[in-house]
């Protein structure tokens, strides 16, 4: 019994490292085995405790294996900021888990751990993935029969490489004056997301539907488009955002220019990067006079041919091109009245905290270089000290921290790098400031709490989790 309770912990813990990474990259395992960050996790994991319990079979090594297998993952997971979300999905997948070592217990081999284990997982593996893909059919039909019941609900999807939330979440503010509107929570932009979103947010009187669509592979966006037919589509500026999954700017652009792909199009919304000038109101041409400071932002924007001047408060001069193409959607969708006085800065994209006599601008979530870029010229004319923490850019191609190193060198006074992923790129240019690698997050407080002082300006650019 201690044996068989042995080997069933020992694959219950396998099963819980696996499940925790393919949570961490939307079920998907050709993410998990080929574009894994910590590809030594894999190792220390999966290689290395599946080749011990295969090469030392004696009772006592395997029982003291799984017992250190243990301590081992349950050190790593408290060390996690993003654990595993037990989800109905998740604890489906734990069923099939218990049922295939239960099978392969009546199994001739059933005493090799190493065939043991394997055949619990891809088991669970297999039916867990029948499983869901059988609920998401029901999930589809029962969110399309809800959408055919409201006929006249407009939608409007927005997609880009850097800022459809951003400019999501300003349509709604602008949109919801007027009409009733309902956006996509967060960060959900899936399909799956969607749907779930559909079936339990979207009330019946919903008058405007804003959507975000996101892609790592060619034809995520186009099945987001044909299930939901937007009349109105935004695709924002098109970068090397994920440009490990599509290779080049070209696939990433024919990626995004899959949103309009609906049979109900009337508007069409792009930013100049999409190429689409023949087709579409190319919005980034509109903006004009932009400036941009500690205390707000100012631009003007042509708006039915007359030049209007607007005032918002808001971070970053980006911001008055995802501003503008949220004013162009809202009006396509109805809005007759533009306020952006209702308009909130997105969380943790240049948010504007003071506390303690320090200025603290969150901008964890801008991960683009143009973005950050942006960002750092907006500190760049604060007097004080100046001190930034980030990771770099995680998914922007080779030399673009390299790039992001220079800007940083002529601005900050203090550095903080928080992943090892970039930290060689990022101190290449780094020869003014005084710079840390602090990658354990829960000592970051304590170093704000010693390196910082009352006037000082903290930037959190970009953020990455443990598991990048």
């Amino acid at each position: 019994m201690i044996l068989i309770l042995a080997k069933f912990s020992f694959v219950m813990i396998f099963g819980y490292y696996v499940i925790t990474a393919l949570q961490w990259f939307s079920y998907k395992i050709n993410r998990v085995i080929f574009h894994y960050t910590k590809p030594m996790w894999h190792i220390y994991f999966i290689i290395l405790p599946l080749i011990l319990i295969s090469v030392f079979d004696s009772i006592i090594y395997q029982i003291s294996i799984t017992i250190l297998y243990l301590i081992a993952t349950i050190f790593w997971a408290y060390k996690l900021d993003k654990r595993v979300v037990i989800t109905a999905r998740v604890k489906r997948f734990f069923a099939f888990l218990v049922v295939g070592f239960g099978l392969f217990s009546f199994c001739p081999y059933s005493g090799i751990w190493l065939f043991h284990t394997l055949f619990s997982l891809v088991f669970a593996l297999v039916f867990s993935a029948i499983s869901e893909k059988i609920i998401a059919i029901w999930y589809k039909n029962k969110a399309l029969t809800k959408l055919k019941s409201m006929p006249n609900l407009k939608i409007i999807l927005v997609t880009a490489s850097f800022g459809k939330t951003s400019i999501k979440n300003f349509i709604y503010d602008i949109a919801s004056e007027e009409l009733k509107t309902h956006k996509t929570p967060r960060s959900v932009n899936t399909l799956l997301g969607i749907i779930r979103d559909i079936n339990d947010n979207l009330r019946s009187d919903c008058e405007l539907y804003i959507v975000e669509a996101g892609a790592r592979l060619r034809g995520d966006i186009d099945e987001i488009a044909k299930f939901i037919n937007p009349q109105i589509v935004v695709i924002g500026q098109i970068g090397g955002a994920h440009l490990e999954y599509f290779g080049s700017i070209d696939e990433i652009r024919a990626a995004k220019l899959e949103a309009l792909n609906s049979n109900k199009l009337q508007n069409i919304i792009a930013h100049s990067s999409t190429n689409l000038a023949s087709q579409a109101i190319i919005y980034d041409e509109l903006v004009s006079g932009v400036k941009s400071t500690l205390d707000g932002l100012w631009f003007d924007m042509s708006l039915d041919g007359v030049k209007r001047h607007f005032k918002a408060n808001l971070l970053g001069e980006f911001n008055s091109y995802n501003l503008v193409a949220a004013i162009l959607a809202a009006r396509a969708a109805g809005v007759k009245n533009i306020n952006l006085d209702s308009v909130k800065s997105v969380e943790h994209r240049l948010q504007k905290i003071e506390a303690g006599g320090k200025i603290i601008i969150d901008d964890s979530f801008n991960g683009n270089l143009n973005g950050m870029i942006s960002s750092y010229k907006l500190v760049s004319e604060f007097n004080g000290r100046k001190i930034l923490l980030t990771p770099g850019i995680v998914e922007g191609g080779d030399g673009v921290n390299s790039e992001l190193s220079k800007v940083i060198n002529d601005i900050f006074d203090i550095v903080v790098i928080t992943s090892a992923l970039n930290e060689s790129e990022l101190k290449r240019y780094l020869n003014k400031p005084e710079v840390f690698v602090l990658v354990d997050k829960a000592k970051m407080n304590e170093f704000l709490a010693s390196h910082t002082m009352s006037g000082d300006l903290i930037l959190f650019s970009n953020d990455a989790p443990s598991f990048i």
